[in-house]
């Protein structure tokens, strides 16, 4: 298919985690002519595929998008970075790989506010089978004890989402483990059965060493298909609504800026919007569909009021504890001189192992901030190093960072244009630590951080709190605290949230169809409408592997 055609049966808006996979499902008929937009460049820079490479790539204008939140209130008036990826894959090409589903309640609450038990964990969990390659599964059986039929249950294998053991071990992690198992956290050997309560080493998306994208999974096996085509630094400014014979809002395509020029392009069946949680309600806005008060403060003419498109935003928000140690390696004493680096290097060219294989977090752990909770509701992000903020250098003694996070934080923001000008960045307000409730947990999750580093297992170690500082004790010094050295852990979800028919709050149906608008469908992280208890990139994939599978049935 040549790149002059305009019109194509499906238009696949953003080649990230949700857009990739879209692109591969609907394009696998030849009957089907698909047109993939990315606004951003080939997954050709070399440090997307190294798994340390999101070091490079975040903060990136090659593969990010470079937004900031505005100052918030729960941080004491800090703004953060806000990665975003700009590249084909996505997310998935400069995300921390880690594989994570969430929980069975998780997708059966999305099952109640939908309405449709299509999206309840016993289905969703054949949504995530039907891509998976799972290395568990490799050999037939499960390395530990030769039986494979837990893991089968769980866990698909062959589909082209590959999923790894991470290829390096720290002694410091390990005795963590340990001290979380004293504390009162059992070990698991896989976090993704439903309940991922417990505390091991996570699994990534990688194979042998590289880090394994959408791009990758997706699209390579579907490039040479003459049915596809795919634009690269192709900025959608907004998508063309018509009405129907009979009246109706109908979305027949796109208007795009490719290499500087304008170009008009449309849908014979749909338009799929995979932007993210930030672009594709902004992408609606700019459309004319979102609250009518700030389309009309833009300049923007009101095709449909929509006052939810963009409200509900929802993200995880990770407090960074940070330990000093005594007699053991942490990347600070390894990276921090011209040796080690070169060790680190050698190694990785060698045996593609080590400090460049692995993601930014290594050990996990989910646990309930307190005895009353009836699932765990905290998230625990290991590493053997620290720094002051992201993009910093490593501090120059040894240490280890324990991250910890509100799975289920009841904090809403919102994302709203800034402009009428599509080149413009949104408004991007999480509001952050907004709530009583999500103080109380930053609050007791610190508490819970200091209780794991005093275990016998940590005593060798000798840990010494960094930050926050063991001179903070109440409550509202801690949740101030909190303000102070949390960031977010780049999961934004919710904006264009769907629910049932009768839910004014839901923009989309439970098929996620655009209310009120036909030929227009919404697939990506915004479509949630509560967050997952975990990483959100895979279970944005099994949206879109839902999604696909109804628009192909013509559901």
């Amino acid at each position: 298919m040549t790149d002059g055609r305009t019109s194509f049966d499906y238009i696949v808006i953003g080649g990230g985690s949700a857009g990739c996979l879209m692109a591969n499902r609907l394009s696998a008929d030849p009957k089907n002519r698909v047109l993939l937009l990315e606004a951003g460049k080939p997954d050709t820079y070399h440090w997307i595929h190294i798994p340390v490479g999101y070091l490079y790539c975040i903060g990136n204008p090659r593969a990010d998008w470079m937004y900031k939140t505005q100052a918030a209130k729960g941080l004491n008036g800090r703004s953060l970075l806000y990665p975003r990826g700009k590249t084909l894959g996505g997310c998935s090409s400069i995300n921390g790989m880690i594989y994570m589903r969430g929980q069975a309640r998780d997708y059966d609450k999305w099952a109640e506010l939908s309405g449709d038990d299509a999206w309840n964990w016993e289905n969703s969990l054949s949504d995530f089978k039907a891509h998976e390659d799972h290395y568990k599964l490799d050999d037939g059986s499960d390395p530990a004890t030769g039986d494979n039929s837990r893991f089968s249950d769980m866990h698909g294998h062959g589909g082209e989402w590959r999923i790894e053991k991470q290829r390096l071990r720290w002694d410091v992690l390990d005795s963590f483990a340990d001290a979380a198992a004293e504390a009162g956290i059992e070990k698991t050997d896989d976090f993704n059965s439903g309940d991922n309560a417990g505390v091991g080493y996570f699994d990534v998306n990688q194979r042998s060493g590289w880090r394994w994208n959408t791009s990758k999974a997706f699209l390579r096996p579907a490039k040479s298909r003459e049915n596809l085509t795919i634009w690269t630094e192709a900025q959608v400014e907004k998508l063309t609504l018509d009405k129907d014979a009979d009246g109706q809002l109908h979305c027949t395509g796109a208007k795009v800026h490719r290499a500087g020029k304008p170009v008009s392009v449309s849908a014979v069946k749909e338009v799929v919007l995979s932007a993210g949680a930030v672009n594709s309600p902004q992408i609606l806005q700019l459309s004319g569909i979102g609250p009518s008060a700030l389309l009309k403060k833009h300049g923007i003419e009101v095709v449909k009021d929509a006052p939810q498109v963009g409200e509900n935003l929802q993200d995880h928000l990770q407090i960074r504890a940070v330990y000093k140690v005594k007699g053991t390696k942490t990347l600070n004493t390894l990276a921090n001189s011209l040796v080690g680096k070169a060790k680190i290097g050698l190694e990785y060219v060698m045996k593609r192992s080590g400090p460049m294989s692995m993601s930014p977090s290594q050990l996990g752990a989910f646990t309930r901030s307190s005895p009353d909770r009836t699932h765990a509701n905290l998230q625990y992000h290991v590493q053997p190093l620290s720094l002051e903020a992201f993009g910093d250098d490593l501090h120059d003694f040894p240490a280890m960072t324990v991250s910890v996070c509100n799975l289920n934080p009841t904090s809403r923001g919102h994302v709203r244009i800034a402009s009428g000008d599509f080149r413009d960045a949104p408004d991007i307000s999480p509001n952050y630590l907004d709530t009583d409730e999500d103080r109380k947990v930053a609050a007791q999750s610190l508490r819970q951080v200091r209780e794991i580093m005093a275990q016998p297992a940590l005593k060798a170690y000798e840990p010494e709190e960094y930050k926050p500082g063991i001179q903070y004790q109440t409550d509202e010094e801690l949740a101030k605290l909190a303000g102070d050295i949390a960031s977010t852990i780049f999961h934004p979800v919710g904006t264009v949230k769907m629910g049932r028919e009768d839910d004014n709050t839901a923009v989309l149906d439970p098929h996620l169809r655009l209310k009120g608008v036909n030929g227009l469908r919404v697939v990506d992280a915004s479509v949630m409408p509560e967050i997952t208890s975990g990483n959100t990139n895979s279970p944005t994939i099994m949206i879109a592997e839902k999604a696909a599978g109804w628009i192909l049935a013509g559901q």
